[in-house]
């Protein structure tokens, strides 16, 4: 990257909260090696219009992969992902940031900045839905565990803990009703229960994976994905969505460019 370059750096209000010397840092590498404009945002109203009003500047997003997906959700809706790129500098908590490092975002602050100013951008596909979601990297349907039936009473309480107590009680399986459809092709119907299905896009295409309950998993590549069924939630990127009872979602390759060092992009 040039050493010219004209940033606009907008930290997001929750990593100014939990961690104000990782954004300190940041802060000043990016300053150190660029023209930095450095935007705090109160809020997800003023990020999008700080990010909406970047003219020529580079975005680069001090947060975690909530920000991200903010940032990428807001640049598809406006129809500009294709134009230039986006750059992250991952501040949070390890669970939250499990999409940046997966992909190929640095950890530490210092080298993600670096990256920033001396990476290259990398072109990465993309999940979109038919309501105009964005999905950067897993996928999971259903999005939530099954639960294990409620004991009838107290005393079938008492009974099961003690029966804990002795040894572990055995799993409950999740068990729901979907039709899954692949490019066309038919994985599972509601006739047959399965535990879920998980989805990730790479190399322009959709892996998908349906784990039926009574015959092993089911493995297929496509560009669409359709699920049907009774009301289902599903987990996105880590966040939970729905009930629906229909979903699609299409992959659009290279749809999207993040800054990621030399090595990695």
């Amino acid at each position: 990257m040039s050493d010219h370059d004209q940033l606009l750096v907008i930290v997001d209000p929750v990593a100014r909260r939990s961690d104000g010397e990782s954004v300190r840092i940041a802060k000043d590498v990016l300053s150190a090696g660029a023209e930095a404009k450095i935007c705090l945002p109160d809020g997800p109203e003023e990020f999008s219009r700080a990010l909406a009003r970047r003219g020529s500047r580079r975005p680069v997003v001090l947060g975690d992969d909530r920000a991200l997906l903010r940032a990428v959700a807001l640049l598809h809706r406006e129809r500009e992902l294709a134009e230039g790129a986006l750059s992250l500098v991952p501040i949070g908590a390890p669970d939250a940031l499990e999409v940046a490092h997966a992909l190929g975002v640095p950890r530490a602050t210092p080298a993600a900045a670096r990256a920033v100013l001396h990476g290259a951008v990398r072109r990465l596909d993309l999940l979109v839905d038919d309501s105009d979601g964005v999905v950067l990297g897993d996928l999971l349907v259903p999005g939530v565990p099954a639960l294990a039936p409620a004991a009838p009473s107290v005393w079938g309480t008492c009974r099961s803990l003690v029966r804990t107590l002795v040894r572990p009680a055995p799993a409950v399986a999740a068990a729901t009703r979907l039709r899954v459809e692949a490019d066309g092709v038919l994985l599972a119907d509601v006739d047959a229960p399965v535990e879920g299905l998980s989805v990730r896009s790479t190399g322009g295409t959709a892996e998908v994976t349906v784990r039926p309950l009574a015959s092993p998993a089911r493995h297929a590549t496509a560009r669409t994905l359709t699920v049907s069924g009774p009301d289902f939630r599903y987990r996105a990127d880590g966040r939970l969505s729905g009930p629906v009872r229909r979903r699609t979602w299409t992959v659009r390759p290279g749809a999207w460019g993040l800054t990621l060092p030399l090595d990695a992009a």
